[in-house]
């Protein structure tokens, strides 16, 4: 199919229009600058980087398909970048999709594993703003240093990792997260995550060092095993999830799911009466 990417360029005073051009393969290393729209389907080869200062808008039914990459365009592989083709967001990222069309992320192959694509690196971006959107198949789908980053009404199915963080401003609110190895991951930060469903994925939650201002509550813990909530070293104060709904039943049956100062005392304990009774509902979420 099409790619099509509209630039708009600043500096002039008129739009150039590209729809006509087929772009299917992003050149190796490729900088997206200025102001680009994405609609259609695109499918991205390797490392892309959107600069600061620039800004990509994605359009509702948007498709973007990480091919794998060919030998050299897998430019940046180490921590904290992934293997596998990434778009890196230096700059603004605006993907609004809607309930009747969301954006997808996902990987060339409908049938890849966990992990067939690296993800979406956001580092130092002043805004990327995800609605209705559809993150499948990455290592670690979103993954966020120092920006802000906001993620409404979206599902993160068979990733690595659904979302990843490090210091970072993160409102996650209304999402489904689903058969992932660990849905929400982080270090650090100053998360708001709230109304999301969390079921089926091998770690619900995964802290890894000291959180700090942090709002957790009104999710809806299910099934996820072995851990509903595992601690890391680094996490030696009591850490509050009160006010979340869990599949378990409070006491020992609940907190045999959580990896914590009950397993290692070296460890901060999770601190989590009084619980949510109702399960958490989410509407136009696939």
């Amino acid at each position: 199919m099409l790619t099509r990417l509209f630039y708009l360029l600043p500096l002039l005073p008129f739009v150039f229009l590209l729809s006509s051009c087929s772009l299917p393969h992003p050149p190796v290393g490729q900088v997206l600058s200025g102001k680009i729209y994405w609609q259609d389907e695109v499918r991205l080869h390797g490392d892309v980087i959107l600069e600061a200062g620039a800004e990509l808008i994605i359009a509702p039914g948007t498709r973007v398909i990480f091919e794998p990459p060919r030998p050299g365009e897998d430019i940046y592989r180490d921590h904290p970048n992934f293997v596998g083709s990434e778009l890196i967001v230096r700059g603004r990222l605006i993907a609004r999709g809607t309930a009747e069309e969301p954006i997808i992320f996902m990987a060339a192959d409908p049938a890849g594993a966990a992990g067939s694509w690296g993800g979406i690196n956001i580092e130092d971006s002043p805004g990327a703003h995800f609605t209705y959107s559809r993150f499948e198949q990455a290592d670690s789908a979103l993954h966020s240093r120092q920006s802000w980053v906001t993620v409404e009404h979206s599902s993160f199915r068979n990733n690595l990792v659904g979302v990843r963080f490090h210091d970072t401003r993160l409102l996650v609110e209304n999402n489904l997260f689903e058969n992932n190895g660990t849905a929400i991951r982080f270090h650090f930060g100053s998360p708001v995550i709230c109304n999301n469903l969390i079921r089926n994925n091998r770690k619900g939650l995964f802290i890894s060092a000291e959180p700090r201002d942090y709002r957790i509550e009104n999710n809806g813990f299910i099934d996820n095993a072995p851990y509903q909530v595992s601690l890391g070293e680094g996490v030696r104060q009591a850490v509050d999830l009160r006010n979340n709904h869990w599949s378990e039943s409070a006491g020992s049956a609940l907190e045999a799911r959580f990896f914590d100062g009950r397993s290692d005392d070296w460890l901060g304990r999770i601190a989590y009466l009084p619980v949510r009774s109702r399960p958490v509902s989410l509407e136009h979420v696939e």
